[in-house]
């Protein structure tokens, strides 16, 4: 194996790939090292594209969504072996100690680490990470297909997972893009009756092919009335990440429902608490998940054959790759293959 490898890094925030190489990095103790086979782009990564997120360093490297195979091990690693198959998603390793951790909350961990954020990512051939953020990938999965599962996948799958929704419940995806497309899959997997919600009417027929029983154009019908008319929703996910597009489908959330944001808009949602009160109901927001999360989430979409809608890129086109997922042109995520 070579002492170099090829990483595309941001040298300052706001600023321009650049394909470097640098040295191969060796794991610390409680770390692996992944080799990196895939690498899916995602739009969170832009915090790190433009230096948003608070206390980043440069040059930084990002990538949340890895997959591949474990190159090496740190002395104190225990759970894995070199060739393992491997993912790491957003979660990326957590204290054990404090309170949250002693609670099992590792989501809330006061010293959480974030993959692709707090340390560099997977936009590169190889990539460190802690062992306890690392999650086994089925072999029935191939890397591409895995890598925005770890991300996109996780954050649908466990949101609807530790929803109030059950088997034959109505449920609504709001929004059909790269979560979208995922949330449907595994709403009809679970067994809920699904409704897709989108203003883009063509988007139809792909998504009664992911599992929709129901389509309803928000362009030019009212969501929340459409889902009264088929009894109120137990659960909404709502995926696209706009301020008037989730307001507008709380009033049609049933008796003991809610609304589940994991599509994060940029401006405040105006909710009627009326109708909250009136149907015992919320609004709320989920956040991916962890190592274990990931893992079920991979496994579950190996069983019932959830596989994420992908472009391919290579490494040196990162900049391209990048581009057409920030002006949202992909259909449905964008993963690099290093």
């Amino acid at each position: 194996m070579s002492d170099t490898m090829r990483a595309a890094v941001l040298p300052e925030a706001g600023g321009d790939f650049e394909l470097v190489d640098r040295d191969v990095p060796d794991p610390d103790s409680g770390e692996v090292r992944v080799a990196v086979e895939a690498c899916g782009i995602c739009h969170s990564d832009a915090f790190a594209k433009e230096g948003t997120y608070p206390g980043l360093s440069y040059p930084h490297v990002p990538g949340h969504e890895i997959a591949g195979r474990v190159d090496a091990i740190g002395e104190a690693v225990t759970a894995w072996v070199e060739g393992d198959r491997v993912g790491a998603g957003w979660h990326g390793g957590h204290c054990f100690s404090c309170e949250s951790c002693r609670r099992g909350n590792f989501l809330q961990c006061e010293s959480r680490e974030i993959t692709g954020i707090t340390f560099d990512g997977g936009y590169a051939e190889y990539v460190t990470v802690p062992s306890e953020a690392v999650a086994a990938v089925p072999d029935d999965l191939d890397a591409a297909d895995a890598a925005p599962l770890l991300c996109a996948g996780v954050t649908t799958f466990n949101a609807l997972r530790n929803s109030d929704a059950r088997p034959g419940d109505l449920v609504a995806v709001q929004g059909v893009g790269g979560l979208g497309h995922l949330g449907l899959q595994y709403a009809h997997a679970a067994g809920y009756e699904t409704v897709a919600i989108s203003r883009s009417p063509d988007k139809e027929s792909r998504a009664r092919s992911l599992g929709a029983d129901h389509f309803v154009n928000a362009a030019e019908t009212d969501p929340a009335e459409r889902l009264q008319a088929l009894g109120g929703a137990r659960v909404v996910l709502a995926t696209a990440p706009s301020s008037d597009a989730i307001s507008s489908v709380v009033d049609g959330i049933g008796t003991d429902g809610s609304v589940v944001v994991v599509g994060v808009p940029g401006a405040p949602v105006e909710v009627d608490v009326n109708t909250l009160v009136g149907a015992c109901g919320g609004v709320e927001g989920w956040a991916s998940g962890h190592a274990r999360d990931s893992q079920d989430t991979l496994e579950f979409s190996a069983l019932r054959d959830v596989r994420p809608e992908i472009e391919t890129y290579p490494l040196d086109e990162v900049a391209a790759a990048y581009e057409r997922m920030i002006e949202n042109k992909a259909r449905f995520r964008v993963v690099l293959e290093p």
